[in-house]
């Protein structure tokens, strides 16, 4: 079974190409070094403008937690927690972990 983490990020008014600009150089690596590559990393075309909203893909709950486990314990990930928090950009997140429905499976 796959495990897909939907995760929506809603950011202050006007901060979202700095905190992105602060993702891109200080998180992608570290986070995309543990994860891999995200299934997409999208910003709002319509709706709110200040959210964005990344997916990543696990085999399984164990191997999601254990990819998080090694990001949240790699000092360059803890440094671009830091950064980020320093900047404050970011107001709300919230975490989806959903599955494929069987007749629309997703290629790995």
């Amino acid at each position: 079974m796959m495990l897909i983490d939907v995760r929506t990020y809603d950011c202050k008014p006007n901060s979202l190409p700095q905190h992105l600009a602060l993702y891109e150089r200080l998180g992608k690596p570290v986070q995309t070094k543990h994860l891999g590559q995200p299934l997409a990393f999208l910003a709002c075309e319509s709706g709110n403008p200040n959210q964005y909203v990344h997916i990543w893909m696990y085999e399984n709950a164990a191997d999601r937690e254990a990819k998080r486990a090694a990001l949240a314990a790699d000092p360059d990930w803890i440094n671009y927690r830091a950064e980020s928090a320093k900047l404050g950009a970011l107001l709300t997140q919230e975490n989806k972990l959903m599955t494929p429905v069987s007749f629309f499976p997703l290629a790995r």
